[in-house]
């Protein structure tokens, strides 16, 4: 049974279309250009290996639910519920856009986001239903 893009979000709205470019909040302070898009390289926290180039994605504010960080063996279990609310994100438009990301099996009609390299993750969300929108979370990868 395949789970709503909407279930995986703590609230309970209706699904609306991503969010435009936001204004940066103190914590991405330097990592947003004026135009709001990344200023930095994106890396993997755990090994360094290179996500986004510079300018690749656009800061986006919205109350995603990622699994809680795991290793290889447990992190696409889909499993029991726990998992961090993650607000501040990069959205990338284009799959492609992506320098180095590999993504989870479905569940439901979200696949997550890894490092293609180490497989650290989540990193981010995508709803199968959008294919044009992928959430990388600031709090889970490192920036250069």
């Amino acid at each position: 049974m395949a789970a709503a893009c909407a279930e995986m979000e703590p609230a309970a709205a209706p699904p609306s279309p991503p969010p435009g470019p936001v204004a940066a909040s103190p914590s991405s302070a330097g990592l947003v250009c004026e135009q709001g898009r990344n200023l930095k390289a994106v890396l993997c926290q755990r090994c360094g290996s290179r996500v986004l180039l510079p300018g690749a994605a656009t800061f986006t504010c919205r109350e995603l639910l990622l699994p809680a960080m795991r290793k290889k063996a447990t992190a696409t279990d889909g499993g029991d519920g726990d998992g961090d609310v993650v607000r501040e994100h990069w959205l990338v438009r284009d799959m492609f856009s992506f320098e180095n990301v590999g993504f989870t099996r479905d569940v439901g009609n979200i696949k997550f986001l890894v490092c293609a390299d180490c497989e650290a993750g989540p990193i981010g969300w995508h709803c199968l239903d959008d294919k044009d929108s992928f959430y990388v979370a600031l709090e889970r990868v490192a920036h250069e």
